[in-house]
């Protein structure tokens, strides 16, 4: 190793933004429990936990980045603010420029630093379709309490309620967030067209279509709700079928990079000090940035090669 005490120093701080992160998402998964104790005693809600780095989140909050961050944080569920996924951020950023720097070379600090913002991006994005992943195997359920409560004579907006009261999250939260947009006077279409824009999904767009459609026309909805519920559970199956097909080549796709990775550990370990050397010149850097770039094209085509929109 180069330097141990930049190692030492990287690891503290990866390890210790690590453990803060997972005492935060500890706690606030206790928080939610007990709300939602509190709310089935109750029947209200409890208030929320306390905010850290205030100054430093009504900063980000100002900027374009800040408010695209919090748009994507609505969307994910998580119980963060911009400022603290910022923190977070950075921290990790340093640690990992550290790591690589001590346990690499110099040259990859900043590679690693540029592969940490990146992950904090692909972090939300997983998130969010985590989180529509999970909304869309909800949605038949959805649909069958939408249909009970139209065909017990309920309108729509006492539904919508009733089912945010019945459902689990992410689809109770999301629906608790319509109710209450459509108490403070929102339109049912705006909101429910708000709410397809926020968890994008297929089978989303076609029951908002559905209910957006049936309320301005004034139709009923009960026949329409009960053979997109079997429909949606046949695309469940069938999601579920193609997921379990593609395991393996995304598997294959994150090996990819985790071999090179290795690769170049051992080969600094068994010579230690030769990506030092390699990286020491101009021509070592461009070839490292070239195997590199493809490592990332290789991951990408695997990836695309095993999408498959169903």
């Amino acid at each position: 190793m180069n330097n141990p005490a930049l190692l030492a120093l990287g690891s503290t701080i990866l390890c210790g933004t690590l453990a803060v992160a997972g005492l935060h998402t500890y706690a606030s998964g206790k928080a939610q429990r007990q709300a939602l104790e509190d709310r089935l005693a109750t029947g209200h809600h409890k208030i929320g936990r306390g905010r850290r780095f205030s100054a430093i989140d009504r900063r980000v909050r100002k900027t374009g980045i800040g408010r695209k961050v919090q748009l994507k944080l609505s969307a994910t569920g998580l119980d963060l603010t911009p400022g603290e996924f910022f923190v977070y951020m950075v921290a990790a950023v340093i640690g990992l420029w550290l790591i690589a720097s001590s346990l690499l070379a110099p040259f990859f600090g900043p590679i690693a630093g540029l592969i940490g913002l990146y992950g904090a991006n692909v972090f939300l994005n997983w998130q969010r379709q985590k989180r529509i992943e999970a909304f869309i195997g909800q949605l038949p359920d959805l649909a069958r309490l939408l249909a009970n409560g139209t065909s017990a004579g309920l309108a729509l907006r006492t539904s919508l309620a009733m089912a945010a009261d019945e459902l689990e999250a992410p689809a109770g939260e999301e629906l608790t967030k319509v109710s209450n947009e459509l108490a403070l006077g929102r339109s049912i279409d705006d909101t429910l067209n708000e709410l397809a824009e926020r968890l994008p999904s297929r089978e989303l767009i076609v029951l908002v279509t559905t209910l957006v459609l049936s309320n301005r026309s004034g139709g009923t909805i009960v026949g329409s709700l009960r053979n997109l519920t079997e429909t949606l559970e046949e695309r469940k199956e069938t999601r579920r079928e193609v997921r379990t097909m593609l395991s393996e080549v995304n598997a294959t796709a994150f090996t990819i990079p985790c071999l090179g990775i290795g690769a170049m550990l051992m080969l600094n370990a068994m010579n230690e000090g030769a990506l030092a050397r390699v990286t020491g010149s101009p021509v070592g850097q461009i070839l490292m940035l070239v195997s590199l770039a493809l490592y990332t094209v290789g991951f990408v085509v695997i990836r695309r090669l095993g999408k498959i929109d169903v």
